[in-house]
């Protein structure tokens, strides 16, 4: 069983940054996909970046491309979010999540992922 644990999350005004770790135990994650998505109150979960590690390339939502960037330590199992030059409209629950599978395309849907963190707040105050 894969267990995910973001940390990171804050307050923050408007132009500043934060970077959001996931660390994963109980199964190594170089080989499958991983994502970040967030959820803002009273909204959907949304895609935020993603990906498959196969490829090497990240897919980023519209909305993070040029400020926010995907990454990861597989040697600490941990993966990261920096994001930049935040907005007031960034404010969400942030999770990171992981797939059980190998995919040569990057899921963007919650559905297609298989174990989530808890969620870590972002806040930024304009």
């Amino acid at each position: 069983q894969v267990q995910l644990v973001e940390s990171g999350g804050g307050l923050v005004q408007a132009g500043g940054s934060l970077r959001l770790s996931c660390t994963a135990s109980g199964q190594t994650f170089t080989s499958f996909p991983m994502g970040w998505f967030r959820q803002a109150p009273g909204k959907e979960r949304e895609f935020v970046a993603g990906n498959t590690w196969s490829s090497g390339s990240t897919h980023y939502a519209d909305s993070a491309k040029g400020r926010f960037t995907m990454s990861r330590d597989s040697a600490k199992n941990t993966m990261y979010l920096q994001m930049n030059s935040l907005k007031p409209e960034d404010t969400a629950v942030y999770y990171c999540a992981a797939v059980n599978r190998m995919t040569s395309v990057t899921p963007t849907n919650v559905y297609d992922y298989d174990f989530w963190g808890q969620g870590t707040q972002v806040t930024v105050s304009s």
